[in-house]
């Protein structure tokens, strides 16, 4: 089987190549990446050492796409995964609808002509954002919980929110991007009968994400805590209360072999939500805690001012993922804290590397 993965030298499409790598012979693997990003360079050369070629090109130029060999599926990883991207004034909301959003539609175009399947990594925020922001949340344990006492917005529950809750406007420009490319995944594959899964992922996090706090938030805070690097408690009173989970991208591998196995199927959900859910959630002050008892103490300072898109909550259900594909992550998160912590630890440049001064 011939799959094509998109961002194959950022975080999740080089983890991912490697999972799949990993599975023998069965799939014939190529990436494609503008490698613009810091830290990109490093993913390369680690996939071209197990026989992954990497194609340098930018999915936004159609002729680029044009000249990529047919596939069978395409695993689209490429994107600016930022929340803040188009608000935050390091890229402009052209070019992150370019990257996020035409480049989507060049891949669904090859998708059209080779007779591909296309899985999408989307993501958890696709949600729409003011209920999220207004969910009644208590403290326990030094984390946000929904407070079961209140009224939660239908799609919420305990367990976290599901492919039912709403992805009304707003949801930020970034998650408008990807939600658009949900519904045009969907539509070309009806149109032009090829197989479509959208997977809306939690936070994706492991060993060799870029440290970043806009993109990687777990790698940034235990790269920045062993380098006793400035940590800020952002908003929500200073407090470091808001939750979010964690998946690794081993863990998502299994499910987009099952979803290429079952093709065109269409007894299966089109869309599911893909991560740690409850069991992996952590908030930043359980995260410091970790991180304490780990390297040893480090201070973190309180900013209580409110940063834009920023939510107290966000936790997946994937029961539906569980259902219908037979699939629950096996990663807990305190391995994958260690994880990155060992990969910090080995690589102590790693947040120069990749884009933080």
């Amino acid at each position: 089987m011939k799959i094509l993965i998109t961002g194959a030298c950022g975080f999740a499409g080089a983890a991912l190549a490697h999972a799949l790598h990993a599975h023998g012979d069965s799939f014939q693997l190529h990436g494609l990446d503008n490698l613009s990003r810091p830290g990109s360079e490093h993913h390369r050369q680690r996939l071209q050492r197990i026989g992954i070629p990497v194609t340098h090109g930018d999915l936004r130029l159609q002729s680029d796409v044009d000249a990529l060999p047919p596939v069978d599926w395409i695993i689209d990883c490429a994107a600016n995964p930022s929340v803040l991207a188009g608000a935050d004034g390091r890229t402009t909301s052209r070019q992150l609808i370019e990257h996020n959003l035409f480049g989507t539609v060049n891949l669904l175009e090859k998708c059209r002509r080779d007779g591909a399947g296309f899985l999408l990594l989307s993501t958890s925020r696709v949600y729409s954002i003011p209920p999220l922001a207004g969910l009644g949340v208590r403290v326990c344990s030094g984390a946000y919980e929904p407070d079961v006492d209140k009224m939660l917005p239908p799609g919420v529950s305990a367990a976290g929110i599901s492919e039912d809750f709403s992805t009304a406007a707003p949801v930020s420009l970034y998650g408008a991007t990807k939600i658009a490319s949900e519904v045009l995944a969907l539509e070309y594959g009806e149109t032009y009968d090829f197989p479509v899964y959208v997977n809306r992922c939690g936070v994706l996090a492991g060993a060799g994400q870029f440290g970043r706090a806009d993109q990687g938030i777990f790698a940034f805070w235990i790269n920045s805590h062993l380098r006793r690097r400035p940590l800020r408690y952002i908003g929500f009173g200073g407090g470091g209360h808001q939750v979010r989970d964690c998946l690794h991208p081993d863990d998502l591998a299994p499910l987009l072999m099952k979803q290429m196995a079952a093709g065109s199927d269409r007894s299966r959900r089109r869309i599911v939500n893909v991560s740690g859910g409850l069991d992996s959630a952590r908030s930043l002050r359980q995260l410091t805690e970790w991180c304490d008892g780990r390297f040893g103490p480090h201070p973190v300072a309180s900013d209580p001012n409110p940063r834009m898109f920023d939510l107290p909550w966000v936790v997946l259900d994937s029961t539906v993922a569980q259902q219908c594909w037979e699939w629950s992550p096996s990663r807990t998160a305190e391995s994958i804290f260690e994880e990155i912590a060992r990969h910090a630890e080995a690589n102590p440049q790693w947040l120069q590397l990749s884009g933080n001064p």
